[in-house]
């Protein structure tokens, strides 16, 4: 049942992140980007701030200042790079392409998990793996002649790629964070306390760039419609999506995570569609099919075997953490 709980706290994270690609369309060429990050971790903040006031000082006091430092590693990474690399990408290339690119982030992550977390690798994984690879491929016209892809619009996709990486070193980080919190008692596991936590580190981190882009001047010029986007990047892309990810990741291994990261893809190719009428052509479905097959592959052998690493023995998790 628990390990059932985490894998739905997973799919809500990661449908939830899906949609920052199509939020941030609309603010994306009116504002900066440390401008959006900045603005929507404000509205984050004035989210989980009231839920969580009691427990934040305490949990933030029982913190060592190790699980501080994974803590400050999350927020550059998952929010800090991963949105700086993901708004520049969205300048030159589309809201459903960047979705789908965002598709590597299960290789990368089993990638790391193998490297990292010394997560054992199997023929399936690897299969995965370089499916997953040769569909990024395909999506950006390498394996295609003549595809016709501009120099800008293949630097916009390797700027996606940068913050699918991002994120993936994210998971990574917080796997760890969430191995070490199981191991100590004195510090129990507070999904709503580690998004705010990590919310305000990344705040810190936008608010000088952001002054460089003549912020107030252009958040002055903008309608409802790109207020009402910024909102749902900060309560819940950021906010709710952080923390069903705290809460799911805490009960399944980083397969398990980059397996249901898949559905980041598959949200905002799917929105861009519906949302903003954007087309995908025969290069992107064959390449996001492929992404989809890495994906599944991935994940489907993992989805069993890390959790019952996880249940055999803690301590072996630990070590491998600490090694």
């Amino acid at each position: 049942m628990n390990r059932l709980k985490g894998k739905l706290y997973l799919l809500c994270a990661f449908s939830l992140a899906g949609t920052s690609v199509v939020s941030a369309r609309f603010v994306t060429e009116k504002l900066g980007n440390f401008t959006i990050t900045a603005v929507s971790l404000i509205f984050a903040l004035v989210f989980l701030v009231p839920l969580c006031s009691r427990q934040l000082i305490q949990y933030f006091t029982q913190m060592s200042f190790r699980n501080f430092r994974l803590l400050v590693l999350q927020a550059l990474c998952g929010i800090f790079l991963f949105r700086m690399f993901l708004l520049s990408g969205l300048h030159n290339t589309s809201a459903g392409e960047a979705g789908i690119l965002t598709g590597a982030t299960p290789a990368i992550t089993a990638i790391l998990a193998i490297a990292i977390l010394r997560e054992p690798v199997s023929g399936r994984k690897l299969s995965g793996i370089i499916c997953t690879v040769t569909g990024v491929l395909v999506i950006q016209g390498v394996m295609v002649p003549g595809s016709g892809l501009t120099l800008e619009h293949v630097g916009g996709n390797m700027l996606v790629l940068c913050a699918a990486a991002c994120e993936s070193a994210f998971n990574t980080f917080s796997r760890i964070f969430a191995v070490k919190a199981s191991t100590q008692s004195t510090m129990p596991s507070n999904p709503i306390s580690q998004t705010t936590i990590v919310s305000a580190i990344a705040l810190i981190l936008c608010l000088i760039p952001a002054a460089f882009e003549h912020a107030m001047k252009r958040l002055a010029a903008i309608g409802l419609l790109e207020w009402m986007a910024l909102l749902w990047y900060g309560v819940f892309v950021t906010a709710l999506a952080f923390i069903c990810w705290y809460a799911g990741i805490k009960r399944c291994g980083a397969f398990t995570a980059a397996a249901f990261s898949g559905m980041m893809p598959f949200t905002s190719m799917l929105l861009s569609i519906i949302l903003l009428g954007e087309k995908a052509d025969w290069r992107q479905w064959i390449g996001g099919v492929l992404v989809i097959i890495g994906m599944i592959l991935i994940g489907s052998k993992g989805l069993n075997t890390i959790s019952s690493v996880n249940k055999n023995t803690k301590m072996t998790e630990k070590e491998r953490v600490t090694e």
